[in-house]
């Protein structure tokens, strides 16, 4: 999975239809390029693959001013199909990397409240299980006859899990209180245009 896929998908699915530097712009307001690693080429490589893919469709060219053409683009239903995926991915699994979770914590907006509470609930779930396991290795480090410094990595672990723990917990429960303009509420952020919108 790619944070810059799923950023991709989102930002287009969120104006209803965007060209490359549209998408760019919007990007580096997140600042995504430092926590998503997203660089400029990665996302025009990944509006051309995804259009390739059906994920996207060309719905306008605009003449640029003094260089190439803008190519606008907007969801198809497999795109869309695809960001409910990505999206549920990135907030659910354990597995995923920082830049995909932090992708979808930036488009959490676009899901039900109750939808985002399920899914992350199902990271909480893990991340107990991690804290768990950590501690464990912290309280029998002299059975597992790691040398003195290894057991500084069970401490990182420990203290990585606790603190995500942590504010996944703080998290929910700012939803839960109503934090947040989810795409249930009366004036949803993240907006699902109807596919045939140009």
């Amino acid at each position: 999975m790619s944070a810059t896929r799923l950023l991709v998908l989102g930002v287009v699915r969120m104006f209803g239809r965007a060209h490359g530097y549209q998408v760019r712009r919007e990007l580096l307001t997140w600042s995504a390029e430092k926590w998503a690693n997203v660089q400029p080429g990665s996302i025009y490589h990944a509006l051309k693959k995804m259009t390739a893919e059906n994920l996207l469709e060309k719905v306008d060219v605009e003449p640029g001013d003094s260089g190439p053409d803008r190519v606008a683009y907007r969801l198809t239903d497999d795109g869309e199909q695809e960001f409910q995926l990505l999206l549920t991915r990135a907030l659910s699994d354990p597995e995923v990397g920082h830049p995909e979770m932090s992708a979808g914590i930036g488009l959490m907006p676009a899901l039900p409240r109750q939808h985002a509470i399920s899914l992350l609930r199902q990271r909480l779930v893990h991340l107990e299980g991690e804290e768990r396991r950590a501690r464990l290795m912290l309280d029998d480090q002299a059975d597992w006859g790691q040398p003195p410094h290894v057991v500084e990595l069970f401490r990182l672990w420990a203290g990585i899990s606790g603190a995500s723990h942590t504010w996944l917990e703080q998290l929910i429960e700012r939803l839960e209180k109503g934090e947040y303009v989810m795409a249930d509420d009366a004036e949803p952020l993240f907006r699902n245009p109807p596919s045939n919108q140009l």
